[in-house]
């Protein structure tokens, strides 16, 4: 099967599981987070998702990654050798996928564990509001998950990560200088709003970049 013929069939089928799913393009592709354009170029059978992506589909249209990959035009029950190869990756692709998840898991209860470490260090020497600690962790544990999913060129999430490590610091920092120095130094959450455009106007200008780099195939 030559790879014009593949995009064809995958385009097809989005399409057809689409339609039956009651998706307008514009609202497939904000459920991937792509654009309605790359949604509509992947049905015209000008470019196809990748692997990751086609998971993603199957489980949005409750399919397996076959049915994508199957042609529409034969009947079912006979996958070829290429459809079988995919199906094989896309299993492949899910263990991957559920060992990243336990990575983060295990990531995330680090970093929780290190400040409830650090909060019975300091409350054992009955030093006051050691439960500090616990705000830190928050933007902490945000960084940590940032730089394993931008690791992993997994960007999905990025922008509520950051918005989690700006006003997490900023909610951490507040509060120390509230309760140890009773300084309320309120007004600094108004450096969280410029902050939140930056975040909003960032993405906004690379996400054509992402969406031709998926598209690339």
């Amino acid at each position: 099967m030559d790879l014009e013929k593949l995009k064809y069939q995958i385009g097809a089928n989005i399409a057809s599981q689409r339609k039956r799913a009651g998706l307008t393009q514009a609202g497939l592709a904000e459920k991937l987070n792509y654009s309605d354009k790359a949604v509509s170029k992947w049905e015209r059978g000008e470019s196809m998702p990748d692997i990751l992506t086609l998971i993603q589909l199957s489980e949005l249209f409750s399919v397996t990654v076959n049915d994508l990959l199957a042609d529409p035009n034969e009947l079912p029950g006979n996958p070829g050798k290429l459809e079988k190869a995919m199906s094989q990756v896309s299993e492949k692709a899910l263990r991957r996928k559920a060992n990243k998840h336990v990575i983060q898991g295990l990531s995330t209860t680090l970093v929780w564990f290190v400040a409830l470490l650090i909060f019975v260090v300091i409350s054992s020497f009955d030093l006051p509001n050691s439960w500090i600690s616990f705000f830190y962790a928050v933007p902490i544990n945000a960084i940590v998950l940032l730089s394993l999913r931008s690791a992993w060129h997994d960007f999905r999430w990025n922008r509520v990560l950051i918005s989690f490590i700006v006003w997490g610091f900023l909610v951490s920092i507040y509060t120390t200088l509230l309760v140890f120095l009773r300084f309320n130094m309120w007004k600094m959450f108004l450096l969280g709003i410029p902050g939140e455009i930056a975040i909003f106007l960032w993405f906004r200008l690379f996400r054509p970049e992402k969406d031709a780099l998926h598209e690339a195939v």
